[in-house]
């Protein structure tokens, strides 16, 4: 059941957390289109939309590993440039089922699009010895630049993937919550590959970046973590499972089947350190060596809602949701 398809889901939305030119390698982009393996007749067939980045990798290992087959499912990955651009394909059906960051969806509920979040997907370890030093994704600055808090960056420019996404929402309410005045940063897009070196040239002060960008920055003299803005509310989903409400109201069946199969996947990962380390390698591209030493963030497909009512409320807040999303209809987790 080994199915794989590289394809550029609808339009290109926000920019995900891509890692092209992490590595020499990348994905051939081959059409699936061969045999899945026997029995497939019996198998409900269904496209899952990811970003080519490390956490994605435990859904194909579910494949490779015939998590997915066990639950009757046979699955075919497509690869989109950015979350924002899985969601029209979720929601016409071009696609079933999807993994991306919470406030993309919820973005994309509070405008009216029926969007159902049904599992958890990746989020920050818990309770790490230190959350510093363990965070897939962090701020980082200039050891000289004189930014010793959060509360610093005001008046200073901040690089981030994409506007009005978690990096940028989570950095603004760690201003605020450090006695600063958000209102009074910039930010600006800059693609994470290219962040490190504009902030070497001082065209930035603060760059916001996940793995494995934030391991080579924090390895380069003169640069320094100042924290992981994600850290602002506890739990937070970095991604979640989530399918259309036509999808999941039409097909309950195979919706729990994929939300069964996430959650195996991802225990699966967890249990085998060594397991989810070479499927980051072979999903990515990225080098062993590299991956061997970056964080990886923590699957598990169990959603906790409190984090997403917490990152509905900022976002309404900070004035990136209009309105808040109906989270009693947009998290289906049964």
């Amino acid at each position: 059941m080994k199915k794989f398809t590289v394809s550029a889901i609808a339009a290109i939305g926000a920019a995900g957390l891509l890692l092209t030119g992490c590595s020499g390698g990348s994905l051939s982009g081959e059409e699936g289109g061969g045999e899945s393996g026997g029995g497939s007749e019996d198998l409900t067939p269904i496209t899952v939309g990811l970003l080519q980045i490390a956490p994605a990798s435990v859904v194909q290992l579910g494949i490779d590993e015939g998590v997915f087959e066990e639950h009757g499912l046979d699955v075919d990955v497509q690869l989109g440039q950015g979350g924002a651009a899985l969601l029209p394909a979720v929601q016409s059906g071009d696609i079933q089922f999807a993994v991306g960051n919470p406030q993309s969806v919820l973005t994309a509920a509070s405008q009216g699009l029926d969007m159902r979040i049904i599992a958890n997907y990746s989020r920050n370890y818990e309770n790490p010895e230190d959350p510093e030093e363990n965070a897939p994704s962090g701020l980082v600055v200039q050891e000289d630049s004189g930014i010793e808090s959060y509360s610093d960056l005001e008046g200073k420019t901040v690089a981030v993937n994409t506007l009005q996404t978690q990096g940028h929402l989570a950095t603004m309410e760690m201003v605020e919550q450090d006695g600063g005045d958000p209102s009074k940063v910039e930010f600006t897009e800059i693609a994470f590959p290219d962040q490190q070196a504009q902030l070497e040239q001082g065209n930035i002060d603060a760059a916001w970046i996940p793995e494995p960008f934030i391991s080579g920055a924090k390895a380069t003299d003169g640069i320094v973590q100042l924290g992981d803005p994600l850290r602002v509310i506890d739990g937070l989903p970095t991604m979640v499972t989530f399918t259309s409400g036509d999808f999941a109201e039409a097909d309950p069946e195979t919706t729990a089947a994929f939300r069964d199969a996430i959650t195996e996947a991802a225990e699966m990962a967890m249990a085998d350190d060594e397991l989810y380390r070479q499927a980051v390698v072979d999903f990515t591209g990225m080098d062993a060596a590299v991956v061997e030493n970056v964080n990886l963030e923590y699957i598990t497909g169990e959603l906790d809602p409190q984090p997403i009512e917490e990152l509905n409320d900022l976002a309404v807040k900070y004035g990136m949701l209009e309105n808040p999303a109906d989270l009693d209809t947009v998290i289906e987790t049964e």
